[in-house]
């Protein structure tokens, strides 16, 4: 059983030319409303690539629109939204610019997210099977305490290190590692928190290394069109090419890649064929505008 602990975010999209710069503003002729938020993301990845019934998501809307149409697509795409809290605050809210080559850049306003809390994942669902996947879009000490909870009740945890926060502390990131079974980061994520905990390297591959040996799990990191290379305390690295593509909108690719490897990984998959799974459907997710739009179903995927 997957559980997904993090974000739901409603996403508006503005398409541009290019993203502006500091002080620049660029016009664009409308936008688009639709759904996001890491958690809510990776759930939806994650539930589209397996079998009926295996996801739930844990997070917080508001007592808006917004919230009410997020928890109603997460249950559309078979998530569980059992545990989805609704408060007064503001459902959270993504603005993403998207320039013509595809590459985005995204500001959160994270409303009812920054109040999730552990307390909302009961003792009573988690066990042996329970596979947690974490971001950095909830509070830490939340997402840290369930992961404890997770790792306590006999289960696993994949931590996706995004958004990476610029100012992590040593401490933090060292018990975040040791509560993480599976590590996901892209290779600047990779290289900054191996930073983090004292070893400079500008080789994604090297940094992946160090942080395996620190988590004493498995390191992930995603390279874009390169595919992803995973790194083992063992010193053991298996890689994943993409194929070849020519992106339409990337917003939501590492999300995919992520949900679509916990699926996986719940379902017994090889780490290598995990691994080469979750880089097929984040590549087909690119071609389709929107975060969640372009995810595949299990059968696109088989």
């Amino acid at each position: 059983m997957i559980l997904v602990f993090g974000s739901i975010n409603i996403d508006l999209v503005a398409r541009v030319t290019a993203i502006p710069r500091p002080g620049e503003t660029v016009l664009s002729a409308r936008y688009d409303t639709l759904f996001g938020g890491k958690g809510a993301n990776q759930a939806v990845a994650a539930a589209r690539a397996s079998e009926a019934g295996r996801v739930a998501m844990a997070g917080r809307v508001g007592s808006d629109a917004f919230g009410a149409s997020a928890r109603a697509n997460l249950d559309h795409n078979g998530v569980q939204t059992d545990l989805i809290a609704i408060g007064e605050e503001p459902t959270g809210c993504a603005f993403i610019t998207v320039d013509e080559r595809g590459e985005n850049a995204i500001t959160v306003a994270s409303g009812a997210n920054a109040i999730v809390a552990a307390s909302m994942v009961p003792a009573s669902t988690l066990d042996a099977s329970t596979l947690a996947v974490l971001q950095m879009e909830v509070p830490f000490t939340a997402s840290l305490e369930v992961a404890r909870r997770v790792r306590e009740a006999g289960g696993q945890v994949v931590w996706n290190f995004a958004p990476a926060p610029p100012a992590f502390r040593t401490e933090d990131l060292s018990k975040l590692l040791g509560t993480t079974d599976v590590f996901i980061v892209n290779e600047h994520e990779a290289i900054a928190a191996a930073e983090v905990l004292g070893h400079t390297t500008t080789d994604f591959e090297q940094a992946g290394a160090v942080l395996s040996q620190a988590s004493q799990g498995v390191c992930v990191v995603t390279a874009g069109a390169r595919g992803a290379i995973a790194c083992f305390p063992n010193g053991e690295r298996v890689i994943a090419k993409a194929e070849r593509i020519v992106p339409v909108d990337t917003t939501g690719a590492g999300d995919t890649f992520v949900g679509i490897l916990a699926s996986a990984l719940d379902e017994g998959f090889s780490f290598g064929s995990a691994l080469e799974r979750a880089v097929r459907g984040a590549s087909m997710a690119c071609l389709t505008h929107g975060a969640q739009t372009g995810m595949p179903t299990r059968r696109e995927l088989d």
